[in-house]
């Protein structure tokens, strides 16, 4: 079975993501390493690797990924806006190495007009600057999108394109989001869809390039390219897909993370978790 989990909470401390995992039930875990919606942040201190690692032992050593700030545009068309781009990857990888976090999930970036094959060219060169002026273990996992606007990386075709372009693409795999694949146009719904579009994965960018899923249903309808995530089985996507993606035996070990929607009493993805692991089991 793959590595269910979820996106999770880490106010006050790095270091609480696993209490906050252990609460829902997840076996791994999506965190932010810092403020995603800021560009600079403190430096993390001795103090709070330390607890982070002791916190991490205490809960099993679960798989961490991070996800990267949503201000990142390696394609930005601003000089100002590419530098600090460049920079924010920089210090995120810094942070994820410090952490022992599995991969480091990046949007592509948007082209802002300048087209798809101008933007994934810049976001190529930036990927390059950046990986070559920091060694980090962590890879950085490219996530599909859903095709709004000019954002990039909608097709497995061009996600492919991007990595082919680098010299760094030895440190470059994939993040894979059931939402944006739906809204993108791809008809993950049905169980014949879910493989075709994993298939044009493993043809374009191949298999072991695959670091975590993203388990989203869409509320919005197949091909809208909206963005807007729904909880599992309550959305156009429905949870027979996220049974058969979850129980494929080709993504054993590989996380899985709910990015879905979470109320007032915050068990949303512990119910989530749960129903998928009972249907799983049925």
């Amino acid at each position: 079975m793959a590595l269910l989990g979820a996106h999770v909470p880490t106010a006050g401390s790095v270091g609480r993501a696993f209490a906050n995992a252990k609460a829902i039930g997840a076996d791994s875990v999506q965190i932010f390493v810092k403020n995603p919606n800021r560009w600079g942040a403190g430096a993390f201190t001795e103090a709070e690797l330390k607890a982070y690692g002791r916190e991490r032992d205490r809960h099993g050593n679960p798989a961490v990924v991070a996800h990267a700030s949503y201000l990142i545009n390696l394609s930005a068309t601003n000089p100002e806006t590419l530098k600090r781009s460049r920079t924010a990857l920089k210090d995120e990888l810094t942070r994820c190495a410090q952490l022992g976090v599995g991969g480091l999930v990046l949007h592509p970036g948007a082209h802002l007009g300048a087209g798809i094959e101008a933007g994934l060219d810049a976001a190529a060169r930036s990927l390059d600057l950046v990986l070559a002026e920091i060694e980090t273990p962590v890879p950085v996992w490219l996530e599909n999108t859903a095709g709004q606007g000019t954002v990039l990386g909608s097709r497995p075709q061009e996600l492919a394109a991007l990595i082919a372009s680098c010299d760094q693409k030895v440190r470059l795999g994939v993040c894979l989001d059931t939402c944006h694949a739906f809204a993108a146009g791809y008809a993950v719904h049905t169980e014949a869809g879910l493989e075709e579009f994993l298939e044009a994965v493993e043809t374009h960018i191949g298999s072991t390039r695959i670091g975590c899923f993203h388990l989203n249903d869409s509320l919005y309808p197949l091909g809208s390219r909206r963005d807007r995530h729904a909880t599992l089985g309550l959305g156009e996507i429905g949870m027979a897909a996220f049974v058969w993606l979850a129980g494929d035996a080709r993504f054993t070990n590989t996380p899985m993370l709910l990015e879905t929607p979470v109320g007032d009493d915050k068990q949303e993805h512990a119910r989530d978790l749960a129903h998928l692991r009972e249907a799983l089991s049925a």
